[in-house]
């Protein structure tokens, strides 16, 4: 798994604060009171309320997804019921996918993962909160490089996935991490269960090309990039694949 350079810390206050320069005075204002009331409320149940009311100014009011999820997860962490840690981790985890900024991806990543943590304490049986934990490994720390911190992630999910076969979403995961380190062979044979099981699996299908494609093995990978742009069917992405093709020939 290649190592990159340091990456600057996404902060997430010094962030709102910036985006507050942005607010009208009338909305300045609105978020002042709220924000005044976390900082003086010692009561749990206020400062709940107080952190839902700000995400929800941030999501509605003044559509803004960083401060919408920091304080959606303060609230879950201070209400500690599995079901809103669970929402806040997910929130994450959604966008943490598909964040350019390896700063912002890092941040979304260590906070689902801690909500994840919490929630997996108060249901430990419960496999697929798990897995999407591992996915956090995958698509945060695997996905920047960072190898030390994803292995934890793939590990868990390795260990789940050699347990239950049929755990696709597991297979599909530890496959993606097996592209990402250079374990292409390995990689190849879970992604190839994915696929046999879900055909439709566009991100099993891509990933099983880039897998050949790393392997070496030139025909299969030109011909499972052929079928995930078929699927896929985006000319951005049709293009890049394009490429690809052409680079293996």
């Amino acid at each position: 798994m290649p190592q990159q350079a340091a990456i600057p810390a996404f902060n997430i206050l010094q962030y709102i604060n910036t985006v507050k320069q942005k607010l009208t005075p009338a909305q300045a204002i609105t978020v002042g009171k709220l924000e005044n009331s976390i900082t003086r409320g010692d009561i749990p149940a206020q400062q709940i309320n107080a952190n839902n009311q700000l995400a929800a100014f941030w999501k509605d009011s003044v559509p803004v997804f960083e401060p919408y999820a920091y304080y959606i997860s303060e609230a879950a962490k201070l209400d500690n019921s599995e079901k809103n840690l669970t929402f806040a981790a997910r929130l994450f985890l959604g966008y943490l996918r598909h964040e350019p900024d390896n700063g912002k991806r890092e941040w979304m990543a260590d906070e689902a993962i801690k909500l994840f943590e919490k929630a997996i304490t108060q249901n430990p049986a419960d496999v697929q909160l798990k897995v999407e934990q591992g996915a956090c490994y995958i698509y945060g720390y695997a996905v920047m490089g960072k190898a030390d911190k994803a292995m934890n992630g793939i590990l868990m999910l390795r260990g789940i996935a050699d347990k239950d076969s049929a755990n696709l979403e597991a297979q599909l995961l530890v496959g993606i991490g097996g592209v990402i380190s250079g374990q292409y062979d390995k990689a190849i044979n879970r992604l190839n269960k994915v696929v046999a099981k879900e055909p439709g699996n566009t991100e099993a299908v891509s990933w099983l090309a880039d897998a050949y494609a790393g392997a070496g093995n030139k025909t299969e990978a030109v011909k499972w990039y052929t079928i995930s742009k078929k699927m896929i069917n985006n000319p951005e992405y049709s293009k890049e694949v394009d490429n690809r093709i052409r680079d293996l020939k």
